[in-house]
């Protein structure tokens, strides 16, 4: 009993919150270079173009290691696996910081990718271990609100600090590497097992319950992804040359007034049903893409603000409302496949579209460009919202 006592004092607490904040450091610094693309552009005369491809890169990357990484923490437990990734993310720091052209940046967004997306899948498995409950929620929050602070939190040490193209990214150096002192501090949450290189092998697939409803959510989540990666590559570039304003906080916080109402909107809609949050989510994100692109027409910034926490209120819950879709639908061992082909659908939606914006921006300017970005994305979601409607009828006649 004594031995018992003492080996649970001697046990780490819990570590949730090291674990958000960890999550929220990834992601936060996966935005960092938004606010800093207008200024590579200047610095190193990088078309629009090259800039989304430094943007696609990242999610490429992202993708290939939630495919192939995304399980690895179940073998050689989470600890570790963080660990690495926290070194991995130090590197694409030092390949930030030392970036004297756009190759760098290309390696360093590499680089960055596969640390985030090791980290985002084993410290989502750490939080999901340390509390179910709240680790989900957690889970849905700490990217989006993470991608809000390092959004503007850049955007005012470009504009009040020193060295703006280094400074960011040796503070974030310093970050992960306290965060990667720390982990051995806190208490392993998984397990080890056998297998770690059989789940490097990608498993895509989708359960045949899943299959119907994946593809009646389909165009709402491309529009939603697509929305996202537009945002996250040329949306301060477009506030600076549709509105004159070139002060680097106001193309941050147009970026971060996204992806925060998008937080909040995960967290205050989070026991909806999946088809109220997905109506819900294209009538606001609708309402907020017109107001985009009023305000873009206007040169009005307040208003692109306003339209912007519509639309990432949308971003949040149509997320929410896809996932809600289709994950109740698989099993306990279907679930990492379905998700698998849901993350290869949201990021090809998140990264190539943003590439094909880079050469009409370059061709036909930011206003035209957001014309038709906002006509396509609104084209989807009422393909979406109109296919759901269809799915629950043919549903309600088959059940009666």
């Amino acid at each position: 009993m004594v031995a018992a006592a003492k080996s649970t004092e001697n046990t780490p607490p819990p570590s949730l919150g090291f674990h958000a904040l960890t999550l929220a450091t990834f992601f936060g610094a996966s935005s960092v270079p938004t606010p800093l693309y207008r200024i590579y552009q200047e610095n190193f005369a990088i078309s629009p173009v090259l800039i989304t491809v430094i943007f696609a890169v990242y999610a490429f990357a992202l993708l290939a290691a939630l495919l192939t990484a995304g399980s690895i923490s179940d073998h050689l437990g989470r600890r570790p696996v963080i660990f690495t990734a926290l070194l991995l993310e130090i590197v694409a720091m030092v390949l930030f910081v030392a970036a004297s052209g756009p190759g760098w940046l290309i390696a360093a967004r590499i680089v960055q990718g596969v640390a985030t997306g090791i980290a985002g899948a084993s410290l989502g498995a750490a939080l999901v271990d340390v509390d179910r409950a709240k680790g989900q929620i957690v889970n849905s929050i700490a990217p989006l609100s993470g991608m809000a602070v390092g959004a503007i939190g850049t955007s005012a040490l470009i504009q009040y600090g020193p060295f703006p193209m280094h400074l960011i990214y040796a503070l974030l150096l310093v970050a992960f590497a306290l965060q990667a002192a720390a982990i051995w501090l806190t208490r392993e949450t998984g397990s080890t097992r056998p297998g770690a290189l059989g789940s490097l092998v990608p498993r895509v697939s989708i359960p045949p319950e899943a299959k119907r409803p994946l593809s009646l959510v389909t165009p709402i989540n491309i529009a939603n992804w697509t929305l996202g990666g537009f945002y996250l590559s040329l949306v301060p570039s477009l506030v600076a040359s549709t509105t004159g304003s070139t002060a680097p906080l106001t193309g941050g916080a147009v970026v971060a007034a996204l992806t925060a109402s998008g937080a909040t909107a995960v967290y205050v809609r989070r026991s909806k049903t999946a088809a109220a949050n997905l109506l819900f989510g294209v009538s606001v994100q609708t309402l907020g893409i017109l107001t985009v692109v009023a305000g873009v027409h206007l040169a009005n910034v307040p208003l692109l603000l306003i339209g912007t926490i519509f639309t990432g209120a949308g971003f949040g819950t149509n997320f929410l409302g896809s996932i809600g879709t289709i994950m109740p639908l698989a099993k306990a061992d279907e679930r990492a496949g379905l998700l698998s082909a849901f993350y290869i659908q949201s990021y090809l939606a998140f990264s190539l579209p943003a590439i094909l914006a880079g050469f009409l921006a370059k061709s036909a300017g930011y206003r035209v460009t957001t014309d038709i970005y906002a006509s396509a994305i609104l084209l989807l979601l009422g393909v979406g919202i109109v296919a759901l409607r269809t799915g629950r009828r043919e549903a309600a006649e088959s059940a009666a």
